[in-house]
Parts: C-alpha cells; structure tokens; sequence
C-alpha cells in the first residue's frame, strides 16, 4: 500500500478539523508544521531524540547532525546538532548542505520511471537500446588458483537490472578490476572528472562486469549508467532533468550536483573517526571528501549514482511525494502505479532475509525476518557519509537524517534514531 492517509486521528477535534481542511485544501502539504500529539505522536518522546543525538556531539561521536521527522505530511520534529565546521566553531544549521552520495540513486530512478510514463524508455528493453555499447557485454569469472577469464554475457543487461542492481555491476573492485583500474575507473566519485558521465559511462561497457546479468545483487555503477540513460532519453543533460523535472517542481531549492558560489559556506565538512578514535576533519587530498571541487572543480561529470548535494529538508520533499504516492503541493512527478512498482521487491530473496530491492530503494518485505523495528513495505537507503532516510507507508512517516562522517566505524546513530523515532508513535496506523 503506498497511498498516504489523508490526515491523522487528531486528539483535538478543532484542531483535528484545521488539518483535515490543510490537508484537502494542499494534498501532500509537506511543510505545514504540526503538534506531534495531533498526528499521533509524542512531544516528549521526539525530545529524547534531541538529548540522544547531543550526547554523540558531545561526545565526538558526530561532528553534526540535522534531523527531520514527517506525520501524515506534517513536519513534527526538526533539529540540528553540533558543528557544521568543528574547527570553526561554526554550528549547524538546518539549512546546512550535505553530500548525500548513495541518496542520489532514488532521485535518478525516479527519473527513469518518469521517462518511461513519458514513452521514452521501457524498463523491461535492452539497456543497449539506448545506449548501443550495452548490447553485448562480458563477464570476468574468477579461475580457480587466481585470475579470470573473460566470457559474454549471457544476456542482454536491462533497464531493470540496472535498476535493482542485478546487472553484474559493481564499483571496479571484482575480478577484473585490473582493468578497471586502468581505464581509469573505480570508486564512486567523478567530481574531479572533466569528462563528461556519457563518455565514462561509454568506457564502461567494454570492460568486464562482475557477475551474470541477473544472477545476483551486485552494488556499484548502475545508477551512474542509469543517468546516461536519461540524459540520452530526454535529450537533457541529467542536471538540467533533475532541475527541471523533480527539483522544481518539488520546491528542492537547495539539491546541486555543484554548488553555487553563494552556498559554499553552507556546505557541511566531512569527519572521519572510528571506535577508539577520536573525529578529525577528512583531509582535502583526494578530491572525494575535499570541500573545494563541489564549488571549484571541472563542474562536467554528473555521477547519477552519487552526485548530488542536498539538505534534509530537500530530501524530505522528494520523500513525501513518493509516500503521497508520486505528488506533493499539487506537483505531480509519477503517477501512484509508477510508485508502486518502484517500492515492490524485484529480486526474491538475493537481499538475505527481510529485505528486497525495489527501483532505487531497499524495501522492507517481512518485518520479523529483518529483526528492526519499523514496518512492511517501508523504502529506503542512505549515503557513503552515514547519511540515511526512509519512509513508511503504514505509519505515514517520512525521516530525513544527514551527517558528514566517513569511514563511520563504530557509530550506533541509525538504529537509535530508528528506535527512538517509532518509540515516538502514541497511535500507530498499523496496529491490530
């Protein structure tokens, strides 16, 4: 089920009777803010998450943090915590802006499903029907005692595959990846690139992938092949698409693959810290977690796979118009049946118990399976820089929690966050 209640079984009726009329009156109304108690929830529980995530910044177990927390699309709960520079000195702010990374592989899908309602592509066809170098490709199959041979795939990778990552694609790093390597690609980061992602993503196919099409989730540069797609679908560069056709008409004001200079100081500085150590600021060599390149580097190569930068409640815009069932404020994006495909499992059981992958997120398919706390049907995924969000059709719940700590060893913030978000419901929509 994916379509969202219309409004929450407020405690106070005249107050209950204002929602309802906001709700009506502005369908999906995303930013409207609400009494917890009048949509189910607890003031005082949602506080817990202030005294928690103040105790990892106090701490240094998080340099800082921004939290957003929707009911029945109402804004419950908004927080920052922390420094966006420790060095500094200079706090977070709600506004600040982040490398989302991974977070940008739901936006890109949605695209590509908007593309198909548009009768540009279809999932189901032949990636190489619109990017003709992925008719054929080819295999590395690791040999026993140590190398590979390189065989053809055994079909045609599709659009789907992609989507769900079960292309055979990873990151550089399987059997082949001295190949990858010397083409120059590997690892997730393309800031640096003057090259733009249609040429890089062209070099791709002739190198060999890591597993069969369809054999097996394999995590890597599906999403950056994906916006390729949609640049050569839509006869748009993907920044120009994902402007045009998501960030405006959603209100996401401040989502950039590169910032604009007026923003620079916004931009949320990355930490690195482990169990036993201390946070230190990221060094700037590198490129991948340097502050400079997102405002002053080559600005050409749009990674459709972990490009972009946005703050919490950007994201939490675009969440609500899939939670809403592909609308928000009256702007449409993708119909209800586009948003449902999207957040079923497309992959059996090649996700473990619990989860499955659906078109740019994981889903969540047997709660007791997955062993946390949340629902059946619930979508989600993060970032490389411990960044994460989700949505929960039952509870009519989106959460938004952006932070800039990579590598993240140790830390245990999402699953408290989870915990404390669900111990926040008083009325659950669920419930027997």
């Amino acid at each position: 089920m994916f379509v969202r209640r219309t409004c929450a079984r407020p405690q106070d009726p005249i107050l209950g009777a204002l929602l309802l009329t906001l709700t009506l009156a502005a369908p999906g109304l995303a930013q409207e803010q609400a009494i917890p108690e009048d949509v189910g929830m607890s003031s005082e529980r949602l506080e817990l998450l202030t005294e928690v995530f103040e105790e990892y910044v106090e701490e240094g177990r998080l340099p800082g943090a921004v939290i957003r927390v929707h009911r029945v699309g109402f804004l419950v709960y908004e927080q920052a915590f922390g420094q966006r520079d420790v060095e500094s000195g200079d706090p977070m702010e709600s506004d600040d802006i982040f490398r989302i990374a991974s977070q940008t592989k739901a936006i890109v899908s949605a695209a590509v499903l908007m593309l198909q309602e548009e009768g540009k592509l279809l999932i189901q066809a032949p990636v190489g029907r619109y990017l003709p170098e992925y008719m054929e490709t080819t295999v590395a199959v690791p040999r026993e005692g140590g190398g590979y041979d390189v065989v053809p795939a055994e079909r045609a990778i599709t659009v789907r595959d992609l989507l769900t990552h079960t292309a055979g694609i990873g990151y550089g790093n399987g059997p082949a990846a001295d190949r990858w390597a010397g083409a120059g690609i590997q690892g997730w980061y393309f800031a640096h690139l003057e090259e733009p992602i249609r040429e890089t993503v062209r070099r791709m196919a002739a190198l060999p992938m890591d597993a069969q099409p369809g054999e097996r989730f394999v995590y890597g540069y599906n999403t950056d092949i994906l916006g390729a797609l949609v640049e050569v679908a839509s006869g748009m560069a993907l920044d120009e698409y994902l402007r045009t056709r998501i960030f405006e008409p959603l209100g996401m004001t401040d989502t950039h693959f590169y910032l604009p200079a007026d923003k620079a100081d916004r931009l949320a500085v990355v930490y690195r810290g482990g169990p036993d150590a201390p946070l230190e600021r990221s060094p700037e060599s590198g490129g991948m977690r340097g502050q400079g390149l997102y405002v002053d580097g080559p600005r050409t190569s749009f990674s459709g796979g972990a490009g972009l930068l946005s703050t919490a409640h950007d994201y939490a815009r675009f969440l609500q118009a899939i939670l809403n069932g592909g609308e928000l404020d009256g702007n449409r994006i993708l119909s209800p049946k586009s948003v449902e495909i999207m957040t079923a499992n497309h992959i059996g059981d090649l996700m473990g118990a619990g989860s499955g992958i659906g078109l740019g997120f994981r889903v969540v398919r047997d709660l007791g399976a997955r062993g946390q706390i949340g629902s059946e049907g619930e979508f989600s995924w993060g970032g490389a820089y411990h960044s994460t969000y989700w949505g929960d059709f039952t509870e009519d719940l989106v959460v938004s929690y952006f932070t800039q700590v990579a590598p993240a060893q140790g830390l245990d913030d999402h699953p408290k966050l989870r915990a404390l978000v669900y111990g926040a419901i008083t009325e659950s929509y669920g419930a027997h």
